[in-house]
């Protein structure tokens, strides 16, 4: 794949492509230097900073001695590591996409370090790098083991990764949910604190940088070679699973070196190498030493810029939470200015299932009637079997009489909520002709979250957001559901919606939310408490009006969809074919876009931003044979309602008395069969 260049801004096309980007560096580098001087100032008069670079003497001297010079250094060193662990991502998997995030492994080493911290915390402090390191190598196996049979294709790896990724962050929230007074500073921690205490983590991770640098650069003609086709790349005498092999390895030891010490900081593995390309390394070798160059540029900003404007010392706000804030509209507006790129994944009949062959209409039928009836089961089950204190049972007529009121409106608001995140996520695939196209995965559901968080936010917390009325709640989401989804749209449209340019929207508007959220929940309180319980998926808040409205909204929006079977048919033909066809084009894709919105910002409300409904159903009603939109349709609805009131009866009784939310136990079941589906998928 040909790796998209960045095309500048039309005002500054007169100026030559290298001064463009001396400029930006320049920019950035007086930035940094302004912000680092005026932090240094803040803690330390001019007058002593030589003396406290040299023998410190007193509180303040020994403070930027031991705390603040350590911090510095250490975010030049991880900008510098994430920089060069990108490139080599990106040069060996050509994949634009590729970085230690959006690849799984800085999750994966934060959730081994997660449970290390729980079960032994000695063992985590005395070995944490070597920990970290068992993670990432965990999840950069798993990863790649699932995109294996694709031939290390971008996208099936870039999917792997973030299913790699949503799966173990998942986890990581449960773990939260249940050790919250112990994980606290770890969490803070996790997302990219750079708060020091000694020169420990500078020595190691400038011990990481150096080895993994020469190392680099000892692989740099095999990764050279990477660049050209698999086959000229064979003939040249390349033993390419060897070579890719190490040169993974390098990457992920580097990714967790980086985690070990100051925890998950995300986008500079993503941004730096396109930003060292721009500023004219075209080649390899330069690139691995112009990227951690920018790695580390971009980094000392942001985290100087945190100092600045969180307080003295920054410690309350995670600098990797911090870069994604700024990172992700960054990494966006180079979206937008990306030249058009090669699609790369199968036309819109394409899917992780396989193609099998369309059912007649009397099979789809019974299939239809089968899932239905397998729902109303499910329905059954989650109102009269339970667990209690003398063990699992079923519930007879005076119980139910009891605990009806509490059951039934959860289970049927998970069957809303369910059906209505299939709906979306088929309604996204037939309108983007991407296979990989969901709520969940492409920021969507991201979206509608940040619309409710900024709710909670504006209305002082917890209180303030009980205070309000289903109307607020749901115009919130919707309209942050919408933003997302025409951000996304708008960010790939000069790539005409190619399936990577869509994911990398996704992934930013992703990051951004997780960065808005970690921000939210560092700072404690009620709003975090309120923020937590409501990202899981809990359905424990449900009451019978809100159960009713679910269903109410699932209802309505789905007698729209027969209006829309023409449309979803026509428009992933193209632009011109649907012209000719007489398709109102703008009109057409706005009200899909309307509608997947109001679908996912009414299911958001009710199952949090992660499930893997709106991703797994449509996948399975194609299995199923449905080929037909209406009829895929049709069997991804109750697909998707099934899998969420399992889900839901699942995580009120395997813990008993505790509790799992639906959207949590969805996500940790839906993710391994997701998972299955991509390892059989060539």
């Amino acid at each position: 794949m040909n790796t998209a260049r960045l095309a500048p801004p039309r005002l500054l096309r007169w100026l030559p492509h290298g001064c463009l980007a001396a400029l930006l560096t320049a920019a950035l580098l007086a930035t940094a230097l302004a912000l680092s001087l005026a932090n240094l100032g803040a803690l330390l008069p001019a007058a002593q900073w030589a003396h406290a670079l040299r023998a410190p003497l007193g509180i303040q001297q020994i403070v930027v001695h031991d705390s603040w010079l350590p911090r510095l250094v250490v975010s030049w060193l991880c900008g510098a590591i994430l920089g060069l662990a990108g490139t080599i991502f990106q040069q060996v998997l050509r994949n634009p996409l590729a970085e230690p995030m959006t690849l799984g492994v800085s999750a994966g080493a934060q959730l081994a370090l997660t449970i290390a911290t729980l079960a032994a915390p000695a063992l985590a402090g005395a070995a944490g790098s070597w920990i970290a390191l068992g993670g990432a190598f965990v999840a950069a196996l798993l990863v790649f083991g699932l995109a294996w049979r694709s031939g290390l294709a971008p996208v099936p790896v870039a999917v792997a990764g973030m299913v790699v990724t949503l799966y173990c962050g998942s986890i990581g929230v449960a773990l939260q949910m249940f050790y919250a007074p112990y994980l606290r500073g770890l969490f803070i921690w996790g997302g990219g604190s750079l708060v020091q205490q000694d020169w420990r983590a500078a020595t190691m991770l400038a011990t990481r940088l150096a080895i993994g640098g020469a190392a680099a650069f000892l692989l740099l003609r095999p990764m050279t070679l990477f660049g050209l086709a698999d086959a000229n790349a064979h003939s040249l005498g390349l033993s390419l699973r060897r070579m890719r092999l190490l040169a993974l390895a390098l990457a992920v030891m580097l990714s967790a070196a980086v985690v070990s010490a100051v925890g998950v900081i995300g986008f500079i593995g993503l941004a730096a190498p396109p930003l060292a390309r721009m500023a004219g390394a075209r080649r390899l070798g330069q690139r691995l030493v112009a990227a951690p160059l920018c790695g580390a540029l971009i980094l000392w900003v942001a985290d100087q810029a945190v100092q600045r404007f969180s307080g003295v010392m920054g410690d309350l706000l995670p600098t990797g939470a911090a870069t994604a804030l700024y990172g992700a509209p960054v990494m966006l507006i180079l979206l937008a200015r990306m030249q058009r790129g090669a699609r790369l994944v199968a036309p819109p009949s394409a899917s992780l299932a396989g193609h099998g062959r369309s059912a007649s209409a009397a099979a789809l039928r019974w299939r239809f009637a089968a899932l239905m009836l397998a729902l109303l089961g499910a329905l059954a089950l989650s109102l009269v079997y339970a667990r209690g204190p003398q063990g699992w049972h079923l519930s007879g007529w005076s119980e139910l009489a009891h605990v009806t009121i509490w059951r039934a409106p959860r289970a049927l608001a998970a069957l809303a909520a369910g059906a209505m995140l299939a709906i979306a996520g088929t309604l996204m695939q037939r309108l983007t002709g991407n296979p990989l196209a969901s709520p969940e995965l492409l920021g969507v559901s991201a979206g509608a979250a940040l619309g409710l968080v900024a709710l909670v936010t504006g209305l002082s917390g917890l209180s303030g957001f009980i205070a309000a009325n289903h109307a607020t709640r749901f115009a919130a989401t919707s309209l942050g559901a919408l933003a997302a989804l025409l951000a996304i749209l708008a960010f790939s449209h000069r790539s005409r919606y190619a399936p990577e340019r869509v994911m990398l929207a996704g992934v930013a508007i992703g990051a951004l939310f997780q960065a808005v959220v970690a921000v939210s929940i560092a700072g404690g309180g009620e709003q975090a408490a309120a923020l937590l319980q409501w990202l899981s998926g809990s359905t424990y808040t449900i009451t019978p009006a809100d159960a009713a409205l679910a269903l109410a909204l699932c209802v309505a929006l789905c007698a729209c969809l027969p209006f829309t079977q023409r449309w979803l048919q026509i428009l992933p033909l193209g632009d011109a074919p649907a012209r000719a066809l007489g398709v109102p084009m703008r009109g057409a894709r706005l009200a899909l876009l309307a509608l997947i919105a109001l679908l996912t910002a009414a299911a958001t409300l009710i199952v949090g931003p992660l499930s893997f409904a709106g991703l797994i159903a449509p996948h399975l009603a194609r299995l199923f044979g449905a080929r037909r939109p209406l009829a895929q349709l049709a069997l991804a609805a109750p697909t998707g309602a099934l899998t969420l009131v399992i889900a839901d009866w699942l995580g009120r009784t395997l813990l008993m008395p505790r509790e799992l939310p639906a959207g949590l136990v969805a996500t940790l079941i839906g993710a391994p069969y997701l998972m299955v589906l991509l390892g059989r998928r060539r």
